[in-house]
């Protein structure tokens, strides 16, 4: 017999209020969003100032918008492209789950760029405060996945696998937890380290770049251990869409990160 953890059996309703319910995953997603926007409202602040803490509270309405949208567009663009042609009116239907990480990016990334352009802020100081934070959000998400019981990984022997109630009697790695460690907790320490340094954060872009790149990293390694999506399966080379999606988010995340550098170095004019 294979030593396993039996799936504990989590309720997937947070809060419910008569008929009013807040299922875990829409609960990681408000908990991460307030948190993380305190965190920018003091950040954005520091030397060499971003923006105003009034200006922050502005764009968390921006930021969520472009978390919601762009991660469920992503997710039918990156997953379930048939959606497109056999239901279109179901990507719509954010009450039945399915939201991209890599889409919700984008997503961010565009809401950062409008609003910078809109109030007249340096957008890669402004990007830089903003990405710091988000590692926050993510950890919070891959805790509900978990609670949820999906998204779980591949069959393993390890002594701490986990039987998930629909991923049969298998044990299988808690790939959940691993991925809310190193893209929520090793994350956001490496990123405040950097956004609390003075000399880095006076570099334009390098804290972006460096959380493109630890995501990717990040993805890329728990993925070893995340069972791909079935619709999907195992794509190029043996990778996942996760995967795949992740190395051109690490290049780009090295190139911010050495072109601030030359940007901090160059001669003042």
């Amino acid at each position: 017999m294979i030593p396993a953890i039996l799936f504990p059996a989590f309720d997937p309703v947070a809060i419910a209020v008569g008929p009013f319910v807040v299922r875990w995953y829409a609960l990681a997603y408000i908990v991460g969003i307030v948190i993380a926007w305190q965190m920018a409202r003091r950040l954005v602040q520091r030397p060499p100032v971003a923006a105003t803490p009034e200006q922050m509270d502005d764009f968390v309405t921006w930021a969520t918008l472009g978390v919601i949208l762009g991660g469920r567009l992503g997710y039918v663009l990156f997953y379930r492209p048939d959606i497109i042609w056999t239901a279109p009116w179901e990507v719509l239907y954010l009450w039945h789950g399915g939201m991209s990480f890599h889409g919700g990016a984008i997503g961010v990334i565009l809401a950062i760029a409008l609003f910078a352009h809109r109030q007249r802020l340096p957008f890669l100081l402004f990007a830089d405060r903003i990405t710091s934070v988000v590692p926050v959000g993510l950890g919070l998400g891959r805790l509900a996945n978990f609670v949820n019981g999906e998204l779980w990984g591949r069959t393993t022997d390890v002594p701490w696998g986990v039987i998930f109630p629909h991923a049969g009697p298998e044990p299988r790695h808690p790939s959940q937890l691993y991925q809310a460690a190193m893209e929520g907790l090793i994350l956001l320490v490496v990123l405040q380290w950097i956004v609390r340094t003075p000399s880095l954060r006076a570099r334009p872009g390098f804290t972006s770049g460096a959380f493109l790149a630890g995501y990717g990293i990040a993805r890329i390694i728990g993925e070893f251990f995340r069972q791909p999506d079935p619709q999907l399966g195992f794509l190029f080379a043996g990778a996942t869409m996760g995967q795949l999606l992740s190395v051109p988010m690490v290049l780009v995340g090295a190139w911010l990160m050495l072109r601030s550098r030359r940007v901090a170095e160059a001669p003042a004019a």
